[in-house]
């Protein structure tokens, strides 16, 4: 059989961001699938022996940038052949689009319930979030897009609401995880060390958020509940923003900075898993949280919010929960019954047969199926 040829389309690398692991995770396991793949980015960091095609026009500001990154992709992919070309941009000359990002009017949607008159106004009126806005709609109405993939099923209903795409266009598959790196044997290897380096007595419930973009992931309501629970819990935050000074702030008026542990972001967080007790994401928006899956597949109980595609996995009180972004009162009670070593010994191990067959081999064979799909009814590129 033919090996496929696919084109890639991500804009940047970011070290710490979950879409371009899911890129590289990707890349990986479709390499092992026989896949010839070639990325088009504006910049990645590259290993191996497939060089990217660099789409790296000059531009000033974010309007400027995504619109001159998205006409140079149409232009490089004409004088390329490629079975299909898969953007995980809003780019109306592909395929194949994963809607990693989820849908830009649901976030803004969501964002502007803590957002007062002035803030929705300001969203409004922003010229990103209209290009953003438009250059959805394009993408979803291109008569070239022959297939969505969709990392929840959140994601696949907010996209047919919006945007009234068929059924058989929109392919729900989850991410993979690497299932032999994530594991629970990883608390054997750096609980210790970890609470250790950030002075945490070993006995201690500690809760783990990981995620970039505090305001986002729910950081504030979560230091919120910290400064109601028992003074012995303690809270792992693992990540980067830009305004970390002023979260670090709230800490401090909350009382909790002593318990709040600002880690930065980091090359590796299997540690940080290994160290914790359960994970907290209480996140406004959230397509599909990589971190979700690899605290399942660590084997910690997950806490998410309604509006977080991994919330899709979780069983209320079996091996984690659910609770509205913005309702402290559910998100500590929650907090509060994983106090219970007891219980939090239960729901982990529930969280780690969660995830046991959501590996990069099983997303890498969805993909792969989906490919030879379109190809066999003849969706193949056409420049």
């Amino acid at each position: 059989m033919k090996p496929l040829n696919i084109a890639l389309v991500r804009q940047r690398y970011t070290a710490f961001g979950g879409a371009e692991r899911f890129v590289a995770n990707a890349m990986a396991a479709l390499q092992l699938e026989g896949a010839q793949l070639t990325l088009v980015t504006r910049q990645w960091k590259t290993e191996g022996d497939s060089p990217p095609l660099i789409c790296n026009p000059f531009y000033l500001g974010s309007v400027w940038r995504d619109r001159s990154f998205a006409r140079c992709v149409c232009g490089t992919l004409k004088k390329h052949s490629f079975d299909l070309v898969q953007s995980h941009e809003r780019i109306a000359c592909c395929d194949v689009y994963r809607a990693g990002d989820g849908v830009h009017r649901e976030w803004l949607k969501q964002r502007s319930r803590i957002l007062r008159p002035l803030g929705r106004l300001g969203i409004a009126l922003n010229p990103y979030h209209r290009y953003t806005l438009a250059a959805e709609k394009k993408l979803f109405a291109s008569s070239r897009l022959k297939a969505v993939i969709c990392n929840s099923r959140m994601v696949k209903e907010e996209i047919q609401h919006y945007f009234g795409l068929p059924e058989d266009k929109l392919h729900v598959i989850y991410s993979g995880v690497d299932t032999a790196a994530f594991h629970p044997g990883l608390k054997k290897s750096h609980r210790a060390i970890i609470r250790a380096q950030y002075d945490i007595p070993p006995d201690a419930p500690l809760f783990l958020f990981v995620g970039s973009g505090f305001e986002r992931k729910g950081l504030s309501i979560l230091l919120q509940t910290l400064a109601a629970l028992p003074a012995a819990t303690h809270l792992m935050i693992v990540g980067k923003d830009k305004k970390e000074a002023a979260f670090k702030g709230l800490a401090d008026r909350l009382g909790v900075r002593a318990r709040a542990h600002f880690a930065g972001a980091q090359n590796d967080v299997k540690p940080f898993y290994g160290a914790s007790d359960a994970f907290v994401l209480p996140t406004l928006y959230d397509p599909f949280p990589n971190a979700a899956l690899e605290a399942f597949a660590c084997g910690l109980p997950v806490i998410t919010s309604l509006k977080s595609g991994a919330a899709e996995l979780v069983r209320q009180g079996v091996n984690g929960f659910i609770c509205d972004a913005l309702d402290g009162e559910a998100l500590q009670h929650a907090m509060r019954r994983l106090l219970e070593t007891s219980t939090r010994d239960a729901l982990g191990n529930a969280a780690r047969v969660t995830v046991e067959s959501c590996t990069l081999e099983a997303m890498s064979i969805r993909l792969v199926a989906l490919y030879r799909s379109l190809l066999k009814n003849g969706n193949s590129i056409q420049p």
